[in-house]
């Protein structure tokens, strides 16, 4: 049987935010309550009574305390990382002439050797992230390019992640947090479908290492 509790934990569990503030005691049980009202209402098919919903609350809040009920399953197993520094950013606008240039400098870098290029296209601006070492070539192909922005002494951190983890809610959230709660600053995020990149000042990329071993390792 469907309960109140039942489909108040499920609401909660899909938004990692809330219930971490959960854990913490640090909401408003009665205003978050009324927040998801007209959503546990629908799930149920029937009014709900606020005091039922603030209630149902108040006890996984309590179980999230006491650790009796876990986080989302953030599963890493297979995960590795690896860290690339010396790096260099630019920014520049798109434009026509900016597509051939893109295509001209991934002939400069040889990933035989471990280079590293990222070409990340938005709507209006191109950002190309590569080693220090094609800063001379890379600007020489782009001097006709209008740049937004240029970042000097970079480092990256890539995050393998296994397959089944993209299903999972709040998996990056997770470990976003663990560089925000060392105040480390991510200047770039960079991903693909099994593997995250963060782009990260290089003085902070060990202490990010750290960081996100340690959550790997349940510490």
């Amino acid at each position: 049987m469907v309960t109140v509790a039942h489909i108040v934990e499920k609401i909660l569990k899909g938004r990692p935010f809330l219930e971490e503030a959960i854990s913490y005691g640090i909401v408003n049980y009665t205003a978050l309550a009324l927040m998801i009202k007209r959503e546990v209402e629908k799930e149920m098919g029937r009014e709900v009574r606020h005091a039922a919903i603030m209630m149902a609350i108040r006890r996984l809040g309590e179980k999230l305390e006491s650790g009796d009920l876990g986080r989302a399953p953030i599963k890493f197993e297979g995960s590795d990382m690896t860290i690339k520094s010396d790096l260099f950013e630019t920014t520049i606008m798109r434009s026509n002439s900016a597509e051939d240039a893109i295509a001209r400098l991934y002939k400069i870098v040889d990933f035989g050797k471990g280079g590293f290029l990222t070409v990340t296209q938005g709507l209006y601006e191109i950002t190309i992230i590569s080693n220090r070492q094609y800063i001379t070539k890379f600007k020489d192909v782009l001097r006709n390019e209008h740049t937004v922005k240029s970042i000097d002494s970079i480092a990256s951190l890539s995050i393998r992640i296994p397959i089944d983890a993209i299903e999972t809610v709040g998996y990056f959230y997770v470990i976003t947090k663990a560089l925000g709660w060392n105040d480390i600053n991510i200047v770039e995020i960079v991903s693909t479908l099994t593997e995250l990149t963060f782009i990260l000042d290089q003085k902070n990329v060990m202490r990010a290492f750290s960081a996100i071993e340690a959550l790997m390792k349940g510490k």
